[in-house]
């Protein structure tokens, strides 16, 4: 039995992406001169010897391999109460989200467009994980804590390399969250072109990437005891004739009763089978 339930854990996580995407380009940037600017819209014009990156989240959708069932479970995160058991909390398993983004460059000279966009390529392709710490629980009374109870700290844990696909972080059980970068070949030219068009924006070079992040919902805390709801039992019939009944009363399927074979001949005097093949002749 479910009780009052909180805020959705996972509501800001599409809008972290996009930041720590910015954060990791801007971050990790080592060429010569003046950094470029981060610019989500694609209308924008730069000024004459200005260099941009667009960064444009222009769809999502769910993920269709790995769909989950809607029903409630038991959520992983326990929170030491003064009863032994601790406190329990129910949730659905999270959304798994696809966002797609298109990055494109910007530069006066088309040889220093493809400059920053041959740095974008080694950037991003370093980008194992665009995130990488410990899971975020809101419980209905509004605290934030991680799967352990702690009150939530995304510093807070010594945690894995980024590359590795384990969920847990060493040996205490903490669940990690992790979203992924992948590049991808998602627009056409021609998408692109009208995509560029609809925001009267002129066409770039640019490139698209898929960023794979988990939504998580609402906690429900449990408000103790299980309900049970079953069919009202009906009186089941007697058995036929030809049927046998098990000892929980359901009725097994039998065979129809075999009709009297006619003896035809004489009849047999010291008659029986040969079960053995070794055994003697009949007498």
């Amino acid at each position: 039995m479910l009780a009052s339930a909180g805020p959705a854990s996972g509501r800001g996580i599409i809008g972290e992406t996009t930041e720590a995407l910015h954060k990791f380009l801007v971050d990790g940037y080592n060429l010569p001169g003046q950094p470029p600017r981060l610019e989500e819209e694609l209308k924008f014009i730069p000024k004459d010897r200005e260099e941009v990156l667009y960064i444009y989240m222009y769809r999502l959708a769910q993920n269709p391999a790995l769909l989950n069932t809607k029903r409630h479970r038991q959520a992983p995160v326990f929170v030491k109460t003064d009863a032994s058991e601790g406190e329990v909390y129910y949730h659905r398993p999270p959304l798994l989200l696809d966002l797609y983004y298109l990055v494109a460059v910007h530069s006066k000279f088309r040889s220093d467009a493809e400059r920053l966009m041959g740095w974008l390529l080694v950037r991003l392709n370093e980008a194992t994980h665009l995130i990488h710490r410990p899971r975020r629980f809101a419980l209905p009374d509004g605290r934030e804590v991680d799967s352990l109870g702690r009150t939530y700290d995304p510093n807070c844990f010594t945690g894995l390399p980024p590359d590795d696909d384990d969920d847990k972080s060493g040996d205490d059980g903490l669940l990690v969250e992790k979203v992924s970068l992948a590049m991808t070949d998602d627009l056409t030219v021609g998408d692109a072109i009208n995509l560029f068009t609809l925001h009267e924006a002129p066409y770039r070079p640019f490139l698209t990437y898929r960023a794979r992040v988990a939504l998580d919902g609402p906690l429900y805390k449990s408000a103790g005891g299980s309900t049970v709801r079953m069919g009202r039992l009906s009186a089941t019939s007697p058995p036929q004739e030809g049927q046998e009944s098990s000892r929980n009363g359901r009725i097994r399927p039998g065979l129809p009763p075999q009709k009297p074979r006619p003896v035809i001949g004489p009849t047999a005097h010291f008659f029986r089978k040969n079960a053995d093949s070794d055994s003697d002749s009949e007498d």
